[in-house]
């Protein structure tokens, strides 16, 4: 009996050891071009149990299964199943690119591109690149390495940032989150302090440079940027974040997965807290940003999801500039100088000021019909509210006004005492906000079928709705008992304003668009890939003014214009071999003008204008693409012809005592073309070197005149406005730049890298048409002011380590380690020297840096 009884804790011990052994499992994951994929999803087929891959793409998991299945996927990339029995090191594990893998992510109405398939330029950035590079930069300026893209700070205010595409603002470039267009319906711009917090919560980001491969009924010129936020984590799990940088920066977040769970159910929730004082004197920032994704697997057929992000924030901004004389003569020197701040009892006040909170949701559903057909649909809305300080009276930028001598904050307290002792007179300048709110809904469907194993048919619609509410309220009269109306055009005129009444603007316009689109795929052998789509769209625009017309004039209420679009584009790709592949796209459309356009006769007027012209554009493209183990290159050439572009603005009135002039100007033609490269060379295991060259060559091509109206909206047949345009280079943006960049392994867990970026032929921004003829009668054709040339380079590092059971990782980031001082921005003096005598500037970041640590668990 004893010797039975030794026998069986024998067996017990044996059984328990192998019931807790553990079963480790090690890889790497790479994409097609061998390079790593950070944030893989390596997960046990059947559980919760995995890991994700760290920015050279290695995963370590234990399991306490002996065998099984493991799943590894990442978003744009086919998942690949692995089998094991007992530990395993699975090596290289390599994917392949594919656009179905988003599906359940994005709204096919806009594709992700897929490298030697898709025949468009562009280029991917992973969730683990921009975590790293990221630091204090503004989300736009994460590209700035990219060919074709010019990224700044702009006034340097928190969010304010800007970027340039080919040449082409953002009203331009089409911008969409996971397959969503978010670019302004009104005047197609995109406000990056709405999605301060949208860097948090990527997975991948790609630039589309061109026609793209966004199928969406409306399209852009310059190209697209496509923000794929992350879906609901596999994995259950989460991570802490920290940071702080320069200037009082600090930021604090949190994310947290339930991984998907036995009955389908999975959720994922993150959010963080930022706030500091901003490089630039007086723009300090406060904000929070928030995630959430709820999705169900109901069944092998259906899958709905809902997603919920945004970011609410305030903020100083530097609104005027100065030229670079008055910019040196500052104590800072110009790089910080900001004339819109001051004090009021004590406390920092703001002349340039933003605070908004743009939500959006979205709720999605993926209707797997057959093996070879899917439906995807997501309806979606934005609900944004807020808006931008302004002021009305003189006061603010007179030096008499100032605490010092002229770059010294503003005296507030002064403005105060002077409206209080006005007494029954009334405040004589004032604090007020251009008020902007909308609400915004949409749908956006795609259906795919694979009609046989070489030919995939698609299409969808797409609608939307929106309605945006703009006007001026009066927000501090500075210590006086009200503020006087003297505005002749409003209905409030000679009224005493209080806080909260309203005047100068006060509309609401509206915007419905509905399109339907349309693709055929065509794949051979994977070697030939052929598209043709196209899309027609109608947009229809109306406005009501209640400032500008009295109650009961039928005039108040706009007629409805209404603008048809189209696009027809096409493309294809041939693999020459397994490294190199060349493609062509050609495509042309025609698309609506801005509300905020030439619409409307004015901004002030419900008047229809009757000469409203569609923006129509033709582009063609070739590339050249190589792929080896070690070095994968790119190499496009693109010519892209811009016409019947609308400007316009107002001019001085003849009549003293009459408002400004508006001014409507169509068909204006510009031409822009260039060549790209870029490149990524594996030099060893330890060192990788990054690059790109871009040669723009953009130019306006003709002369024009456009009609002035006066402030009812009705034209002046004796005045016109006249554009000479022809010829000159079009401004704002880089048309040469250069970047190289080396990533080195110091140890397995340590990286530092050093990125170099240039930019030139920058050319200020000018008031087009402005350009007239000069006091001897000659045409003023030389062109704006070419801004100097600059250099900059940024270094970083990137640790990991374990705190006891949790992975950690730090991050530091130096941008512009060589306190470069350079001009980022400019606008070309109207003395027609076109220099920098009276070129007004601001002036980009100099050093700048960030601390940061992530632990997850």
């Amino acid at each position: 009996m004893r010797n039975f009884k030794n026998w069986l804790v024998i067996v017990m011990l044996i059984s328990t050891s192998v019931i807790f052994a553990q079963t480790k499992l090690t890889g790497k994951v790479v994409d097609e071009t061998n390079q790593p994929l950070p944030g893989a999803t390596v997960v046990l087929q059947g559980t919760q149990s995995g890991a994700s891959s760290d920015f050279d793409g290695n995963f370590t998991f234990e399991t306490t299964s002996a065998n099984g299945t493991i799943l590894v996927s990442f978003v744009g990339y086919q998942t690949k199943s692995l089998s094991f029995n007992g530990n395993k090191d699975f090596g290289t594990i390599s994917l392949d690119p594919s656009s179905e893998s988003l599906e359940e992510i994005v709204i096919t109405a806009t594709s992700f591109a897929v490298d030697r398939k898709t025949p468009v330029a562009v280029s991917t950035i992973k969730a683990e690149a921009i975590e790293v590079k990221l630091g204090t930069q503004e989300f736009p300026e994460i590209l700035k390495s990219t060919p074709g893209v010019y990224a700044t700070k702009a006034g340097g205010g928190y969010g304010d940032s800007r970027i340039n595409l080919r040449g082409f603002e953002s009203n331009n470039i089409g911008v969409l989150i996971n397959g969503v267009p978010v670019n302004d319906m009104e005047n197609g711009r995109v406000y990056w302090s709405n999605w301060a917090g949208l860097a948090d919560v990527t997975s991948a980001m790609q630039v589309q440079r061109g026609l793209g491969a966004s199928k969406v009924a409306v399209p852009s010129i310059g190209g697209t940027i496509n923000i794929i936020s992350k879906s609901t984590d596999v994995v259950k799990g989460g991570n802490i974040t920290m940071s702080t940088g320069n200037d009082g920066y600090k930021k604090y977040g949190a994310t947290l997965s339930t991984g998907l769970m036995e009955n389908g159910f999975a959720a994922t929730v993150s959010a963080a807290k930022i706030y500091g004082d901003g490089y630039v004197d007086g723009t300090q920032f406060d904000g929070y940003n928030y995630f959430l994704n709820l999705s169900k697997e109901i069944n092998d057929q259906h899958k709905i999801s809902f997603t919920a992000f945004g970011a609410q924030q305030v903020h100083g901004q530097r609104y005027n500039r100065r030229t670079i004389a008055q910019n040196r003569a500052t104590e800072a020197g110009g790089q910080r100088y900001n004339p819109d701040w001051g004090y009021k009892n004590g406390e920092v006040e703001h002349i340039s000021y933003n605070f908004y909170h743009k939500p959006q949701m979205s709720l999605n559903h993926y209707w797997y019909i057959n093996d070879n057909t899917n439906l995807s649909t997501a309806v979606y809305a934005s609900f944004g509210s807020g808006g931008g300080r302004r002021t009305s009276g003189s006061k603010f930028n007179d030096v008499n006004y100032r605490i010092g001598d002229v770059d010294t904050p503003i005296n507030f307290d002064k403005i105060v005492e002077e409206n209080k002792a006005n007494g029954a007179l009334g405040s004589t300048d004032i604090l007020s906000a251009s008020m902007n709110s909308h609400q915004w809904i949409g749908i956006l469907s795609t259906l795919k079928t694979e009609l046989s194993d070489k030919l995939t048919l698609s299409g969808g619609l797409d609608g939307r709705y929106y309605v945006g509410s703009h006007w001026y309220e009066v927000k501090d009269l500075l210590g006086g008992q009200f503020f006087h109306n003297t505005n002749s055009s409003d209905n409030t005129y000679n009224q005493a304003l209080k806080v909260g009444d309203r005047y100068n603007k006060d509309y609401d316009g509206k915007v419905i668009k509905g399109g339907i689109f349309g693709q055929l795929e065509y794949a051979y052998n994977d070697d030939v890939a052929i598209f043709l789509s196209s899309a027609i769209s109608n947009t229809t625009y109306s406005k009501i003014d209640f400032m500008k017309y009295a109650s009961d004039d039928p005039n108040r209420i706009s007629d409805k214009a209404d603008f048809l679009g189209y696009s027809v584009k096409g493309g294809a790709n041939y693999n020459i071999n397994e490294t190199s592949n060349v493609f062509v796209n050609i495509g042309s459309f025609s698309k609506a003008p801005f509300l905020t356009g030439n619409v409307f006769q004015s901004t002030s007027s419900t008047t229809l204008n009757p000469d409203a012209l569609n923006e129509k554009v033709f582009s063609a493209e070739i590339g050249y693409g190589y792929r080896s183990s070690n070095f994968a290159a790119n190499l496009n050439v693109y010519n892209t012809s811009w016409v019947d572009k609308s400007l316009t603005g107002t001019v001085s009135n003849p009549d003293p005592e009459g408002d400004r002039l508006a001014y409507n100007i169509p068909g204006l033609d510009a031409l822009h073309m260039g060549i790209e490269f870029d490149f990524r060379y594996n030099a060893s295991d330890n060192l990788t070197i990054t690059g790109m060259a871009s040669l723009g060559d953009w130019k306006w091509k003709n002369d024009v005149t456009g009609t002035i109206f006066d402030e009812g909206g009705n034209a002046l047949d004796d005045q016109t406005v006249d554009v000479y345009a022809k010829d000159l280079k079009v401004s704002d943006a880089a048309q040469t730049t250069f970047a190289l960049g080396f990533n080195y392994n110091v140890l397995p867990t340590t990286f530092i890298y050093v990125d170099y970026n240039y930019a030139g032929n920058i050319y200020a921004r000018y008031d087009i048409n402005g350009r007239g003829l000069d006091d001897e009668g000659l045409i003023d054709r030389e062109d704006s002011w070419e801004m100097p040339d600059y250099h900059l380079v940024d270094l970083g590092l990137n640790h990991k380590f374990a705190i006891g059971d949790f992975k950690a990782t730090l991050n530091a980031k130096m941008n512009n380690i060589f306190d470069v001082v350079y001009v980022s921005d400019a606008f070309d003096g109207s003395s027609g020297n076109h220099d920098e005598t009276d070129a007004t500037v601001y002036y980009g970041a100099g050093r700048t840096f960030s601390v940061g640590m992530k632990i997850k668990f």
